[in-house]
């Protein structure tokens, strides 16, 4: 059962063309800027139309400390953060969901698939759909704490769970995925030793980017 259908919510699917705009294209390092605008303009058509107050997004405390320019377009569209303003962190959210019965309450995190791509690196729909089938193989794996990053058209580097990464040693399920990846156009299938962490690709922007950028509106 979905959350959705558990809560008895009504739902209503948009469609988003953030690859239609040509600097999410371009990824710069303020792409999530771009993307957010992209998904907030379409959700307050949508609230105007039916008379809604409010647009909340996901936001949480362990947000704030991170690299997020995206976070201009949240507040250029008066979109709140309810969880934010409770004051709650990830670990809190998953105690409070499972108390009250959700079954996303250990759903591992999931980013956009766009923040798989180093900056400057053109973010394309055909790219997100090798990389979305990319994580779907590890997924049906039965990997929980996962991330395949695009390095160009022939490189993926697999990012894993420390605890996960011995399962992938093994020669069968090594074998298996090497040739799923090669099947999707990869050439190089790599390992991240370091293993899964998120915002990855933000560890090569500088002090300085992070700085310029966070005055776009970043909290």
């Amino acid at each position: 059962m979905s959350l959705v259908a558990g809560i008895g919510a009504r739902t209503l699917v948009v469609d988003t063309e953030e690859t239609d705009v040509l600097k999410f294209r371009e990824n710069p390092p303020d792409r999530c800027y771009f993307c957010k605008t992209e998904l907030f303009s379409k959700l307050a058509a949508i609230a105007r139309e039916e008379n809604i107050l409010w647009i909340a997004d996901g936001t949480i405390t362990d947000d704030i400390g991170d690299f997020r320019p995206g976070m201009k377009a949240k507040s250029e569209q008066n979109v709140r953060s309810p969880l934010l303003e409770a004051g709650l962190s990830k670990a809190e959210v998953r105690e409070i969901s499972q108390h009250l019965g959700l079954v996303t309450w250990d759903k591992p995190s999931f980013a956009c698939l766009s923040s798989r791509f180093p900056y400057g690196m053109e973010v394309t729909r055909e790219s997100l759909r090798q990389i979305d089938t990319a994580e779907t193989i590890l997924r049906d794996a039965g990997f929980r704490f996962f991330r395949v990053r695009f390095h160009d058209k022939r490189t993926a580097r697999i990012e894993l769970g420390l605890q996960e990464i011995p399962r992938i040693i093994d020669d069968e399920q090594r074998g298996s995925i090497v040739a799923a990846f090669k099947a999707l156009g990869f050439t190089y299938v790599t390992l991240d030793l370091q293993g899964y962490r998120t915002g990855s690709m933000n560890e090569v922007l500088s002090a300085e980017v992070k700085l310029q950028f966070s005055g776009r509106g970043e909290e």
